[in-house]
């Protein structure tokens, strides 16, 4: 039998490929009357969580059967939980997917935790619904008014897990540029370290995308709450021009060289996944129904009306962009882990 089978699979890629009708009457057959879930690396009520919510609200009708999708939170672990979970226990037929913070990719990358059960360049890159820089910001009562400022004064910087980017990003600014954040880790969510700067428990955090803070705490941009003083990302936002990117404070060419690797899987965005293994039939109509998503008009309403951003990125442009950051260079990624190596965080106040 299991010399059959791959050429029953190959048989039946012919014949979707020849006829294409068959190749959709088969997913329908398939996904009519299940559920596919929606795995969710963060928590109940933050920017990825709310995301992921709107998305599988509508991309259920464009998938051929029209399954049911149900979101499931696991956070944890940095979204490390979330990732082995999808890679290893999860049914491998395309009726799990995974709406993850891409901070997983550096700790493959860089090998900074124990608990990586999976090769990310395995997974099946769905799509993404938007790729938005990153910010740093303090409440507006800080004294720290800029990046300089954080590299005179302790800031207490609020985070969860050590593999997120709550974490990540201001332990590299200590080890690279100098700066003093003092990490406060250990909430549950981001919507707890949210809570935490709005009762005074910390002065800023990092992390937190422009489409997250513009959904989640529009008012505090609109009404002068936090002050921003780093966005992360490739490129400055066309919205906030003025405002540095954290690879530039970069003091020659190897600081610069390292920073941007830790500014690079924003570029993945707000991803959507499926297990490796999947079968590749199943792979092209979640990656072409994501598409189809993304222009379904009642989508871009609710999305529009909750300040969400909808900037897609296909699944193939996605794939090859995380196959590129698993490459890494082997001394890139040595010197980033040795930056980070002594950077110790505290644990969040209960």
């Amino acid at each position: 039998m299991r010399n059959v089978l791959p050429v029953l699979g190959a048989a039946c890629a012919w014949l979707g490929a020849t006829f294409p009708g068959l190749a959709q009457d088969s997913l329908a057959a398939f996904y009519k009357g299940r559920t596919i879930d929606m795995i969710v690396s963060s928590g109940v009520g933050g920017g990825q969580d709310a995301n992921a919510r709107l998305i599988a609200r509508h991309w259920p009708k464009h998938i051929p059967g029209a399954p049911a999708m149900v979101v499931k939170n696991m956070p944890g672990a940095g979204h490390l939980r979330a990732a082995n979970y999808i890679a290893n226990q999860s049914p491998k037929d395309g009726t799990v997917i995974g709406a993850l913070v891409p901070s997983f990719l550096l700790s493959q990358v860089l090998q900074t935790s124990k608990g990586i059960q999976f090769d990310a360049g395995q997974f099946n890159w769905l799509g993404a619904s938007a790729a938005v820089n990153s910010t740093f910001y303090v409440w507006s009562t800080s004294p720290v008014k800029s990046m300089e400022d954080a590299t005179r004064r302790e800031t207490l910087m609020g985070a969860t897990g050590a593999g997120s980017y709550t974490m990540i990003y201001p332990a590299i600014m200590n080890a690279i540029v100098g700066t003093k954040f003092k990490v406060v880790a250990g909430y549950k969510s981001t919507a707890e370290v949210n809570l935490a700067l709005e009762r005074g428990e910390v002065e800023g955090r990092a992390g937190n995308n422009f489409n997250s803070l513009k959904m989640e705490n529009g008012d505090w941009l609109r009404d002068g709450k936090i002050r921003l003083i780093a966005q992360v990302g490739l490129e400055r936002d066309p919205e906030f021009p003025q405002l540095p990117l954290m690879m530039e404070f970069g003091r020659n060419d190897d600081e610069r060289a390292l920073l941007k690797l830790f500014s690079a899987d924003i570029a993945v965005g707000r991803t959507f996944l499926t297990t490796p293994g999947a079968p590749a039939d199943r792979v092209e109509i979640l990656r072409s129904s994501f598409l189809a998503t993304m222009k379904d008009e009642a989508l871009l309403k609710e999305a529009n009306e909750g300040n969400v951003e909808i900037s897609p990125v296909p699944g193939a442009k996605l794939q090859q962009i995380v196959q590129e950051i698993v490459a890494t260079p082997p001394d890139i990624a040595r010197r980033a882990r040795e930056a980070l190596a002594n950077v110790e965080g505290g644990s969040a106040p209960r």
